[in-house]
């Protein structure tokens, strides 16, 4: 397992920002991994005391650069740096996260890539409910 100070290594997310405890699995397609962090009441994503569905999007967003880190590894090069320039289909089926007892749960899938820019699927769960899902659309540098 891949665990958080890792994912920290691979991503510029760091501290309390950094969302992702594990990841539980990977192949160069996908990437599964885990979280406690909506729990935490230091969650920098917080406000008015709760953590709103709508974070989850940053949630799937940090899955798919953690995917981008371990394929870069994997290749023996460096990822390249992305930008979320769109999210589409976004489907939200809470209200707030904060208040569930168990970790996370993400799987994020590549659909489609060219040099300059990817396409995922995304969708977190919590203890096999759906809770999010969506497709993001990451412009890459360089």
């Amino acid at each position: 397992m891949i665990d958080r100070r890792a994912i920290e290594a691979m991503i510029p997310h760091k501290g309390g920002m950094c969302l992702w405890d594990a990841v539980t699995g990977w192949d160069e397609r996908s990437v599964r991994l885990r979280s406690a962090t909506h729990r935490d009441p230091a969650n920098p994503l917080r406000g008015d005391d709760r953590l709103r569905a709508i974070h989850l999007c940053e949630y799937g967003a940090q899955a798919m650069a953690v995917h981008g880190g371990l394929r870069g590894a994997a290749s023996g090069g460096e990822p390249k740096v992305g930008f979320l320039v769109a999210l589409r289909d976004v489907q939200l089926h809470v209200g707030r996260i904060d208040d569930l007892p168990g970790d996370l749960a993400c799987e994020a899938e590549l659909l489609a890539e060219s040099p300059a820019s990817q396409q995922y699927v995304f969708r977190v769960l919590h203890e096999g409910t759906l809770l999010a899902e969506g497709r993001a659309a990451v412009m890459l540098q360089g």
